[in-house]
Parts: C-alpha cells; structure tokens; sequence
C-alpha cells in the first residue's frame, strides 16, 4: 500500500501556525516571517510533506512554470544561455519547462501546442521564430512570448537580441583595417534573423568602404555546411585572405579545415566569428569574435517576461545589446587597433 499523502493542514498542526501561513511559505514571492518558515519548513520535513504544485496552480490560475524553446543544442551558446535563463527564472519563483523542436514551422507549433496544454505562464524562444497565427494564439490565451536571439517584426511580440547589424559592421571594419580585400562571408542561416542581420551590417560596412565580398554563401549555422562552405572557399581561382563566419559554432570548423588545408589561422587567412563561447578563448582556436553579451540578454528577457506577466499589461519591446568585438590569434590585428 502506498504512503498516505501528508497534507497541509498535518504540516500546520505540527507546527502550530495557521493553514494559510503553511500556503505563504511554499508559495514563490509570499509573505511570512522567519520565525514562521523555520518552524513550517521543519515541520514538513519530520512529516516527509511536499507542496502540490499543481493543485496550487489550479486554485490561483497561475502555473508559475516558464516553457523555454530551442531548436538545437549543437551550437555551445545555447547550453550556456539556458541555463543562466533557467537559474535567473528559479531565482524569481518560477519552474521552467524546456523543449526542443525542430527549426521548422510544424515542429515549433507542435511545441508550443504543448507548451499551452501545459498552461504555462509565459514563454521564451531562443533561437525559434514564431508565426503570427502562433503569435496571435498566444496572445488570445493571454500568454505572454519573448523571443531570446531572435527578432521578428509583428505587434506583440518582445524581443531580445544583441546588436547584430552593428556586430556584422564591426567585424568589416577590423577586417579592412587589417589590410583584407578578399573578404568571404560563411553566413548563419538565412531563416534567422541573426544570420541576415549580421550579413546585413557586414555587407554595408563593406559597400561603404567600397569593397564587395569575395564570396557569401549561407552555412546554416551547421557545422558540416560550414567545412563544405570552407572547402569551396579554398578551391576557389582566388581564395579569400579572411572570412567571416556566422557564428562560433561554425567558425571553429572552419578554422579545423583550414588547418588541414596546411594554412594557419590569423597568418595565411584571417577568421572571425560570433557569440565568444568560451572555446574561443581555448589554446587550440583562439577565435577573434564578437561577444553576446549574454548575462545582459538574459537578464533582460527575464524582466520583460515577469513583467508582463505579474503586470498583466502587454508591453512588448525590441532589444538590442552591443557586443565587443574580442581580439584573438585567428585574425591578423590592425597595428593599434582597438575593439
């Protein structure tokens, strides 16, 4: 026979406080006093009690769980950025729910489907565009959505990203001064945002300059793409002197292909990539890249969630952090050169 459940009202007999003071102290953001919550908190632990949560969520209309989405975990910037959103998240009362879905329209509205049978409170997508009849259900349920390293035009939507165009004017800017004139840009995925805004901001720094790309071709933020991508950049009648690559995740096969190439990074060719996850700064790659400024995404896409949330007011906003460029041995640095 199974364990009987101990209920709260066992809890607040054993420690001799009201029903409701039991309630306060489970409950994320409510108010009790010290001397309350050592005595509740003891009290459930001699009893073995454990708060249910849904039941509470089902009383109060709120969850306080946070579905977080992300098509792929491939690329080291995304394990770094869940997790700081999951703890920022845990350290303000909520649960979080991650899923992962496939970058393509069904498998993201199969997701979200689920997320909102889950009666979530709020939603993140990192790196998961939505479509406006997502966006619009979700609004109709009145579940607030903030895209996290995406952008996406259409009301209601908050989004939070770094400052890709000007990070992609950076990135030709330092390859002029360098001396470059065979410039190559290994684009991340075009479906993104963050791959079209980045070419975008390095193509028109390079039309101001008067210069033209060596060659652009778009490396799906896929690392296999990108060796491809790498291979038919060097067989190329005239190759390029530097490239410049969508993101990290992808430069550092660039960077493994060309060393097997026999060329060395930073001396026979110049590469920069995007995000600065910490293998950039590894002996073995040592990646000149932009850095997302990641601890400032994150806390900004936790406050206009929770704000929206706990305010009940949609407020959406559009986001964009600069990032530095960061100096590294894959790229010939410009004689007094300052990022």
């Amino acid at each position: 026979m199974g364990q009987t459940r101990i209920t709260s009202a066992q809890v607040a007999a054993r420690a001799g406080v009201s029903q409701s003071a039991v309630s306060r102290v489970f409950t994320p953001g409510a108010s009790a006093s010290p001397k309350t919550v050592e005595k509740v908190r003891q009290a459930a632990q001699e009893l073995g009690y454990r708060p249910n949560v849904l039941a509470r969520a089902m009383v109060s209309g709120k969850s306080r769980i946070i579905g977080l989405v992300v098509t792929y975990l491939d690329n080291q910037f995304y394990p770094i950025a869940l997790e700081l959103l999951s703890n920022a998240l845990q350290a303000r009362g909520y649960h979080i729910l991650i899923f992962t879905a496939p970058n393509s329209t069904d498998g993201v509205e199969a997701v979200m489907q689920d997320l909102m049978d889950y009666q979530v409170d709020g939603i993140i997508a990192a790196s998961v565009s939505m479509t406006s009849n997502l966006a619009d259900r979700a609004r109709a349920m009145g579940i607030p959505v903030v895209l996290f390293n995406r952008s996406q035009n259409g009301p209601g939507l908050s989004n939070v990203t770094s400052a890709n165009v000007l990070g992609g004017r950076k990135v030709a800017a330092f390859l002029l001064a360098g001396g470059h004139r065979r410039i190559a840009h290994i684009a991340g995925w075009q479906g993104s945002s963050t791959g079209r805004d980045r070419q975008a901001g390095f193509l028109q720094a390079l039309e101001k300059a008067g210069m033209t790309p060596s060659a652009v071709v778009d490396g799906m933020y896929k690392r296999d793409v990108a060796i491809d991508c790498a291979r038919e950049l060097l067989q190329a009648d005239t190759p390029p002197d530097a490239i410049f690559v969508g993101n990290d995740h992808m430069a550092f096969a660039v960077i493994d292909e060309l060393r097997a190439a026999g060329m060395v990074p930073g001396q026979d060719i110049s590469v920069v990539g995007y995000d600065d996850v910490p293998l950039a700064s590894w002996g073995a790659y040592q990646l000149t890249t932009i850095r997302q400024p990641v601890n400032r995404m994150v806390d900004s896409t936790v406050d206009l969630l929770l704000r929206q949330i706990e305010t009940g007011v949609a407020d959406p906003k559009t986001i964009k952090i600069e990032g530095d460029l960061i100096l590294r041995q894959s790229a010939h640095i410009p004689k007094g050169w300052r990022s």
